[in-house]
């Protein structure tokens, strides 16, 4: 993202000098240090001149990671290996004039569109910020749901098919009323870990009543592909705040060990439990993605590349819970305008595009601009 894309979405300069930081500490896999330098005022320049001791003690950096911040040439960024070719990905997508009225009941029709493959050679990779959407919205038009899962091969021989996914955006409905549980708030420096009170329930809609959300349902937390998408997607959080959109991830269970893990190293929004995984059945059009670990990993090429992606990051990883229940992303406008987008993890680690979920909150903050709560929110530096 250059600086005319940061003028375009209004950014302010705190909001550009934080980007700039997140951007940073993401490709050295050093989110976890994100909050405490971005409450600290200073700009990414400053704290590379700053001393090793002040980087130590004022923020609280191991000494290999201090090694790493200060090495402007190193970096982990994600990206597919260079081996690897993605073939043709398709979406679907629904269109519908302004002038008709909005009915949650109908289902959006389809609209084939195919990606470009990616080439191989180092030459032509790019960072996720410069891909090029491949989708445009014409003007008079209102953006009703699109549908994305990334393209699957045969694997051994064709002897094994993957499972089936929807072609449809789950109906509002199906996410309306489920019953979720708050295990951590936004993370602000200073904050207790983890709530000390337990949450009671609430309905998912009470999550976006004001406000739109980015509802990130993780298949295991522990699991290095899951981290390395949470952490990715935090890291823009300051071009979020400024389209108003929070960002929620969604577990299906609760292991405290494992949550403590995942937050806010890895993930700092807020995170809600699904007990009756009613957020992933809803992916799934209303069954659970399910996929086994030979026929679903080791036999599947694009899994398997979606792990290098993710072990290149240098993230750290456990095996601890149901890895076996696959997620994806939701993109809710507020109130009841519903699903805009919905992103399915086809194959294990498969991630939805950042160009894509930007471009999609983009719409959403010019489709309904008149709101309880400002899409426009203050930069908050605490």
């Amino acid at each position: 993202m250059n600086a005319e894309d940061m003028d375009h979405m209004k950014l302010t300069q705190q909001q550009k000098d934080a980007l700039e930081l997140r951007s940073y500490l993401h490709d050295r896999a050093l989110m976890e240090y994100a909050d405490r330098l971005e409450a600290s005022g200073k700009s990414l320049v400053e704290l590379l001149n700053s001393s090793t001791v002040v980087l130590s003690s004022q923020f609280g950096m191991k000494r290999g990671h201090v090694a790493r911040f200060v090495d402007r040439a190193s970096a982990c960024r994600i990206s597919m290996p260079p081996n690897y070719t993605l073939p043709a990905r398709q979406k679907s997508a629904s269109l519908v004039s302004k002038s008709e009225a909005y009915d949650r009941s109908i289902t959006p029709r389809r609209m084939q569109m195919a990606r470009s493959p990616l080439r191989g050679s180092s030459k032509y990779e790019m960072s996720i910020e410069q891909s090029v959407l491949d989708y445009k919205i014409k003007e008079g038009y209102v953006f009703k749901g699109v549908v994305a899962a990334e393209p699957v091969e045969t694997r051994l021989c064709g002897c094994i098919q993957p499972p089936p996914i929807v072609d449809d955006v789950a109906p509002y409905a199906s996410i309306e009323n489920i019953s979720v549980q708050k295990i951590t708030p936004e993370y602000k420096v200073g904050m207790e870990r983890l709530l000390t009170v337990k949450a009671p329930p609430m309905k998912a809609s009470d999550l976006w009543r004001n406000k739109p959300a980015i509802l990130l349902c993780v298949r295991r937390p522990g699991c290095i592909m899951c981290r390395a998408e949470a952490h990715q997607l935090y890291a823009r959080k300051p071009i979020f705040d400024a389209l108003g959109v929070q960002l929620i991830a969604v577990l299906h269970e609760q292991i405290e060990s494992e949550v403590k893990d995942f937050w806010p190293r890895y993930w700092g929004g807020i995170v809600v439990l699904d007990r009756n995984l009613d957020f992933f059945k809803a992916l799934g059009g209303g069954e659970l993605l399910k996929d086994k670990f030979v026929s679903g990993f080791l036999l599947n090429r694009r899994a398997i590349a979606n792990y290098q992606r993710a072990r290149a990051t240098g993230l750290q990883q456990n095996f601890i819970g149901e890895g076996e229940i696959k997620g994806g992303l939701f993109i809710v406008a507020s109130g009841r305008n519903g699903i805009a987008y919905q992103f399915i993890e086809r194959n294990f680690g498969d991630w939805a595009p950042i160009s894509e979920v930007v471009e999609i909150c983009s719409k959403i903050q010019n489709l309904f601009p008149n709101q309880e709560e400002s899409f426009t929110t203050s930069f908050s530096m605490a």
